[in-house]
């Protein structure tokens, strides 16, 4: 009896990793998310893209702006939220996403109410994209989704690649005289596409301002253009700036579109294809 009351007695120790492998098992088998509220416009595409029906309750405002955002139909079908922290609250959601830009004080006060909020940091380049959709699908628990996304991205970006026999040169260029570098996904866009960037040229690596006289200077092959927005202002007065149209042998582009160029997602692919394009049709002439 003594050896049978002793072989029922748990060590402190033995009892500690018992509940460590229980926890690990039920950690293991926890549901994914129900109720995920995105307030950010890049999350929202990235878990409008890996997400089961009825998963995602709540879409930014942004979202269902065509010009803004490539998935603007798909966001339209879902609520949209002012991005504020009283409102997601009231939305009792279990997951929600927000960029690494987001106001800190809306973060903060949502986990301080025991919210679990997850931010996600601007695509720099087109290898970000892989990361972004792994954690997504990480954290809506739809991994095989995303897995299935990633191989299908490297693929399509890989159908677009070539070798040009001469790289254009091409310029970024957005109001306040703003451009883009090599170390933006912008600037990777670019790239893929067979162009090199003259922000390069320009000592930019990532972002910057470059003069309307230094752009002329550069005379790039292509000069492509951000939105101009409605309204006047006089930061877009450099888009239609009457020095550009002294460029004879320059293509000025247009935005090919902003909504495809923003967020680090595969719809980045439109951008690519668009730029392809257009340096195609460079050399042949047209």
């Amino acid at each position: 009896m003594g050896s049978v009351r002793r072989s029922r007695v748990i060590s402190p120790l033995a009892a500690l990793v018992l509940t460590g492998v229980a926890m690990a098992g039920s950690l293991d088998l926890a549901s994914p998310p129900a109720r995920v509220v995105s307030i950010n416009l890049c999350t929202d595409q990235l878990a409008l893209g890996l997400a089961a029906p009825g998963q995602i309750i709540s879409v930014s405002r942004l979202s269902h702006d065509p010009a803004s955002s490539a998935m603007a139909d798909a966001a339209r079908a879902l609520p949209v939220n002012g991005s504020g922290a009283e409102e997601v609250f009231l939305l009792a959601p279990d997951l929600v996403l927000a960029g690494t830009f987001t106001a800190a004080s809306t973060v903060q006060m949502l986990r301080d109410l025991g919210i679990q909020v997850e931010l996600f940091a601007p695509a720099q380049s087109l290898a970000d994209i892989t990361v972004l959709l792994n954690r997504m699908g990480t954290l809506l628990g739809r991994q095989p989704q995303a897995a299935a996304q990633i191989s299908a991205f490297h693929r399509d970006l890989a159908a677009l690649a070539d070798t040009p026999a001469k790289r254009p040169r091409a310029a970024l260029y957005y109001v306040n005289s703003y451009t883009l570098g090599d170390h933006s996904l912008a600037g990777d866009i670019l790239k893929a596409a067979g162009f090199d960037n003259i922000a390069t040229e320009a000592g930019l690596e990532q972002g910057g301002t470059l003069p309307l006289e230094q752009l002329i200077m550069l005379q790039p092959d292509v000069i492509v253009q951000g939105r101009d927005y409605p309204g006047q202002a006089r930061a877009e007065d450099i888009l239609i700036h009457p020095a550009l149209r002294a460029l004879a042998d320059t293509r000025v582009a247009g935005t090919l579109t902003d909504r495809d160029w923003i967020c680090g997602t595969p719809l980045v692919l439109s951008a690519v294809r668009a730029m392809r394009d257009l340096r195609l049709s460079l050399e042949a002439g047209q």
